[in-house]
């Protein structure tokens, strides 16, 4: 029996993959000027972006209601079997509304937290899509989830702490002298799918050096890993790390997609995820 896939449109995957792999997605809510959208539905990722940079306050986003996970998996046949792979709920209440929304319908639902968010997520949602095609179970799928979930890297590289400032995680004060020394913040995913602090870097420029290092310490080979990079509109920075990583590690794959609205809220103008 053919397990169906539904995510949330956290996961920012590209929408030819979405189509590939006939991925269900239940759209997160945002609201911004005033005005509330639902993502993916009635507001790209590039509007997003725009309206954000022109509003002075933090855009608000929130997950979907339990209802609206249950009426995704009813969608399906009863007798389907169906696996829901969600942002982290160390960073959104996302996984528990689907799991309550699993309580809902009569289907057979399986609630998977990726513990990552934007392309870390969005690469499970790839890696369960294709074991299910080949016939693996359930079981053998959230198995190899784990294993690769655990395994996963993230990082976040910040252009501005402006939108921290917004958000009240940094004072107005720290957020001008970080502008004023040129400081550059890089985070990675920590306990629990949170984010934390990883280093601070002056210049942007030795912050995205700085990453590479850091992929290079590991000393790993890289010719099977998939790497996920996600911008908020500075396409040409992300095309240039994509070089880089494709030049320097070599891996399968590099893919490059706009972050969303989850995720680049937070990350702001000329902020990156990189997710491998």
């Amino acid at each position: 029996m053919m397990i169906k896939i539904v995510t949330d449109s956290s996961a920012d995957l590209p929408i030819e993959l979405l189509q590939k792999y006939d991925i269900t997605v239940v759209p997160m809510n945002v609201s911004i000027g005033g005005k509330d959208f639902q993502e993916g539905v009635d507001l790209t990722p590039h509007e997003f972006f725009q309206k954000m940079f022109a509003t002075t306050e933090l855009p608000k986003t929130s997950q979907p209601s339990p209802a609206t996970f249950a009426e995704a998996y009813s969608k399906f046949p009863a007798e389907s079997e169906i696996l829901c792979l969600t942002i982290s709920s160390g960073l959104s209440g996302t996984y528990q509304s689907a799991t309550i929304g699993k309580d809902l319908t009569d289907n057979r639902v399986t609630v998977f937290d990726t513990l990552a968010g934007s392309l870390g997520h969005g690469m499970q949602i790839i890696r369960a899509a294709e074991l299910a095609n080949k016939g693996h179970s359930i079981v053998e799928i959230i198995d190899s989830l784990t294993e690769y979930r655990n395994n996963m890297n993230i990082y976040i590289l910040l252009a501005t702490l402006e939108n921290i400032v917004k958000g009240g995680r940094l004072s107005k004060f720290q957020g001008s002298l970080a502008k004023l020394l040129n400081i550059k913040v890089l985070l990675r995913r920590g306990e629990g799918g949170t984010v934390e602090m990883f280093e601070k870097v002056r210049g942007k420029k030795k912050s995205q050096k700085r990453l590479l290092e850091v992929i290079k310490i590991s000393n790993k080979d890289f010719s099977e890993t998939i790497f996920g990079i996600t911008h908020t509109g500075n396409i040409e920075e992300a095309e240039a790390l994509k070089n880089e990583i494709m030049t320097q590690f070599h891996p399968k794959e590099v893919l490059l997609n706009y972050m969303g609205a989850t995720m680049g809220t937070y990350a702001g103008k000329g902020g990156m995820i990189i997710s491998y």
